[in-house]
């Protein structure tokens, strides 16, 4: 095999890996937007049972006031009715005077019923207290982990761009040229294996006579269909796999 074609494979297995690692990258982000719009959810929540609490002690304070006007009328009414001239004065102040404590306990029993939604409602902003709590924490350990896995990334992203230049440095410009070209072209593969008479890449059968010429390995060739550029593995030799445990064995 032609060492401008070692150094191609061993290129596009580095390219391949900064691709990964780049789309791991980009990928952080959409994933920590993600788990914060499920936190914006826990948040409203929050937002929305605290709003039905404060409505709840606002309506009882109100109610509480107009007990008090009540009561304070009927204290009016009381010395009002103690000036009473006729019965019929009387039983009039009488008459407002049970009006004003009907009122009262129509409040009252508002006033009841609110206290047993404020129960809930307190309950339910602990609950969200609690839950919004919670995935704070774990949004900012993930978001932590993102950042540091990020920088993990990053070095390795900065390291095989190193490795890429010292391999690009070895090569013909001609085959680096052509070798990005593809690479452009073709999804970021530029280099295929041909096996059992096929391109591994586009799956087309490679001419008998064209598959002879890859195998001598004296030239750089191209898939006729895809136009990748193509490499021929020989299989072992029965022999040779055969040797390869005496020779460990010896050494």
């Amino acid at each position: 095999m032609l060492p401008d074609i070692q150094r191609a494979i061993g290129l596009q297995q580095t390219d391949e890996r900064i691709t990964a690692l780049t789309k791991e990258i980009g990928a952080l982000p959409r994933h920590i937007a993600e788990i914060e719009r499920k936190l914006e959810g826990s948040k409203r929540k929050l937002e929305q049972d605290r709003a039905g609490l404060t409505a709840n002690q606002r309506e009882r304070k109100r109610i509480e006031g107009e007990i008090q006007a009540q009561e304070s009328k009927i204290s009016k009414l009381k010395s009002q009715m103690m000036e009473a001239k006729t019965n019929e004065q009387y039983r009039a102040f009488q008459h407002e005077i049970d009006f004003c404590q009907s009122e009262i306990r129509k409040f009252e029993e508002r006033i009841l019923e609110l206290m047993g939604e404020s129960e809930a409602l307190e309950q339910a902003v602990k609950s969200a207290e609690k839950t919004l709590a919670e995935e704070t924490k774990k949004v900012e350990a993930e978001k932590a982990q993102a950042r540091e896995r990020t920088a993990v990334d990053q070095k390795e992203i900065d390291r095989l761009n190193q490795e890429r230049a010292r391999v690009v440095s070895e090569m013909s410009p001609r085959v680096v040229s052509e070798y990005e070209r593809i690479r452009k072209n073709r999804k970021g593969v530029a280099v295929a294996e041909a096996v059992d008479g096929r391109c591994a890449k586009c799956n087309m059968v490679i001419r008998l006579q064209y598959l002879q010429d890859l195998k001598r390995g004296d030239r750089i060739m191209n898939c006729e269909s895809c136009g990748r550029m193509l490499y021929y593995n020989a299989p072992e030799s029965f022999e040779d796999m055969a040797a390869a445990p005496h020779e460990t064995a010896s050494r």
